[in-house]
Formats: structure tokens, sequence, C-alpha cells
């Protein structure tokens, strides 16, 4: 019987992947990280996510790791169909191009399924089918339409989170469509189309400010103004000038919190009595706490919520996470080889399954590394790679022609 610590629940399912920037290479980075064969179709020259500057930097070796990378020209003939071949092989293809791309390649859900009916194609777009479905879509845009820029920020000055949080969640979405697919394949024996949105995932994360305003009847103003339901739930400056986030959202943490500080007075005071007075007290009371918590460090103070089992946390910046001691000694970090042949460290998927973590099983691929190997297994001839290869067809920097191997 197969054991569950050693083989991964997709095991055996085959995804091809037309994606690039991050919410399609994060949904195929989830089902490669459960076990699926992931292959990335790339053009010859490479994914442009590879290549992005600045804040995008990061994004091709954060969501494309346990992924194969075939390079292809999808404009010739010969490499469409060898594209064509491929996805006859897969469980499950996933594209987060513009609408009508894939049907100009004969790639959309009605040719595969006419081709292969337990094929699931997954299109993940900037919105599901309705008025805005042509619109073009990113991040910060959905988080504008949504209310979630404006929820971030101060009135006025609307404020895009600070990660691609809706292109992130759109790939998990993506990957629960397919998961919801491949259970339903197994009882029916047909695929499916399934969409994922970026702006309805937007919408998701804005439905409980939505309802704030269907149960009080008020417009809810942005986080940095809002009316606060915890006396003690803010960002605190300390001695040298360091900051520390603090909780006390009970009346038995108020009173662990008013106890691990000696602040008996504040414990007494009978405005002080229960959240909602304590609540109604901020205007006077953070003032007093501020100042004397003015007189801890950062480490003391989070020493004391740690003791006492109350919620802070340090504000980090990412780049000290690298150092993180939980996320070094649980196995969160994992070393991957990179592209270009060093070493980095990534953050795993932020669940166990039987306690095991999902790790890197490959190399990031450089451009159509497994190209040759590919065609290879897709019965394509050495002769026939060798001749894709010299046509600029395909790009695999590993393979050698014929010709090559015989002039050395």
């Amino acid at each position: 019987m197969p054991d569950s610590n050693t083989v991964l629940p997709l095991s055996g399912i085959r995804v091809v992947e037309f994606s690039h920037m991050v919410m399609g290479p994060t949904c195929g980075m989830i089902l490669g990280d459960l076990g699926a064969d992931v292959i990335k179709v790339e053009p010859v020259t490479g994914d442009k996510t590879r290549a992005l500057p600045g804040a995008a930097a990061g994004f091709f070796r954060t969501f494309n790791r346990n992924k194969k990378s075939l390079a292809v020209d999808l404009n010739s003939p010969d490499g469409l169909a060898a594209i064509h071949r491929l996805v006859d092989t897969a469980d499950v293809v996933l594209e987060n191009f513009r609408p009508g791309l894939m049907a100009k390649y004969g790639l959309d859900y009605a040719s595969l399924a006419a081709r292969n009916p337990r094929i699931i194609n997954l299109s993940l777009k900037g919105f599901l089918p309705g008025p805005y479905e042509k619109r073009t879509a990113l991040d910060e845009v959905v988080q504008m339409m949504a209310g979630l820029a404006y929820m971030t920020g101060p009135t006025g000055r609307p404020l895009r989170a600070g990660s691609s949080v809706n292109d992130i969640m759109g790939g998990m979405f993506g990957v629960i469509g397919v998961l919801a697919a491949l259970r339903t394949r197994e009882a029916t024996g047909h695929g499916q189309d399934i969409q994922s949105g970026l702006y309805e995932t937007c919408v998701l994360l804005s439905a409980q400010h939505m309802q704030q305003f269907a149960v009080t009847g008020e417009a809810p103003p942005p986080f940095p103004e809002r009316i606060a339901a915890f006396s003690i739930y803010d960002t605190f400056e300390v001695k040298d000038g360091e900051q520390i986030f603090l909780g006390a959202v009970s009346d038995v943490q108020w009173r662990t919190f008013c106890t691990a500080f000696g602040f008996d007075d504040l414990l007494a005071d009978p405005r002080l009595d229960g959240n909602t007075k304590r609540c109604l007290a901020r205007d006077w009371m953070l003032p007093e706490i501020r100042r004397r918590l003015a007189a801890y460090s950062k480490a003391e103070i989070a020493e004391l919520f740690e003791r006492n089992g109350l919620p802070y946390a340090p504000i980090n910046r990412p780049e000290e996470l690298f150092d993180d001691p939980h996320l070094i000694e649980s196995g969160g970090l994992a070393t991957i080889t990179t592209e270009t042949g060093g070493e980095t460290r990534v953050p795993l998927l932020p669940l166990t399954l039987d306690g095991r973590r999902l790790g890197p099983r490959m190399a990031l691929p450089p451009v159509g590394a497994q190209s040759a190997t590919l065609l290879a297994e897709l019965g394509y001839s050495r002769a026939d790679i060798d001749r894709l290869l010299a046509a600029g067809v395909i790009a695999d920097p590993a393979a050698e022609t014929e010709a090559e191997r015989l002039a050395s």
C-alpha cells in the first residue's frame, strides 16, 4: 500500500501551464507542490516575468518552483503541433492570458474537450463573465475597484496592499477549482471548464466591509480611521524609537496586560471596566499607555507578552524573514537552486500533510530546460528534435544537436 508520507496527493496528474506574472504561476506552483507534473510552456525567448525589474524582480523565483520548462514558438506550425500533442497527454491545462488568445491556437476549452473529454481547463482571468470581462486587470486595478485600496489607506489616499494579494488568492481559488473538477471527473469521467476571477477575489476580501455596512447602515471608514473593536490593538513606539504591535482584545487579556506591567490603577479604574468602555476611552487611555510603555524596550515588552500569552508582533521587513527563527526551525523556508545555478530560500505552502511540509523537488528551470526531453517523451525522434532546435522552434540550453555532438 502506498505510503502517505512518500506519495504526493497529485502524483500522476499532468498540468500544462500557459502563464506569466503571478496569478497563473501561483496556481501552477501549488499544483506542483502537491505533486502534479507541471509543464510551463514559454516562448523560446523565455517568460518575460523572468527579467522584470524592481518590485517584480522576485516574481519568477517565488511562483515557479516544481515545474518543467518547455520553450516553444507557438506561431510556428511545428511548434503548435508539438503543443497539441503535449496537451493531449494532460489532465489539466491552465492559462492566464487575455481573452481569445488560447482560441487563436486551438487551445481553448471547446477545442481541448473535442480532443479529450476528460480535460480540465482553468482560465485565470481579470473578471469572470459579465460586463467587465474584456477589461485588462491588474492586482492594483481590482484593489481600487473592489474597495480594498479604499479600506487600506486613509480617506482620500487609496493604498494598495503591499503584496500581490489578489493574484495569489486568485491562483489559490484556481487550485480549489481544479481539485473539485478532478473529484468530479472521478465520478463522471468528464472534465470541465473553470474560471477564477481577479476582481471577484478582491470583492470577497471586501465582503466583511460590505456586510458591516449592511448590518450597521453606516459606510465603513478606512482602516486607519476605523472605530476600534478592541481597546488595545495598535502599534506602539517604545524605548529608543522601536515599534511593536500589541493587542489586548478581551477582558481576560486586559487584566493580564495590566497585571504584567503593574498597571493596577488602570485595572481598578471603573471607566475601563469592560471592552466597550475601554474602546470609548481610547482617546485618553491610549496616550497614557503609550507614555508608560515608552520606558520599556521592544525586547522587554515582547518577553512580557510572550510569557503571559498576549498577542504581539515585531514590525518586520520582508528581508528580515530570512532569519526568522520560527520559519527556520519549523522548516518553513526551503533552499532551492535558481534558474542561474545559485541558491535561494523560499517560503513553502502554509500547510502540513501528516506533519510534512511540501518542498521543492527540482531546481527552477532555465528557459526550455526540459524541451528536448519532453518532446522525446511525446514520440519525437532525435532528428526531429534537432531540426526544431536548429530552426529555433524550440529552445533547450542543455540540448546538443547531432551535428554539434559529431563536431565535438
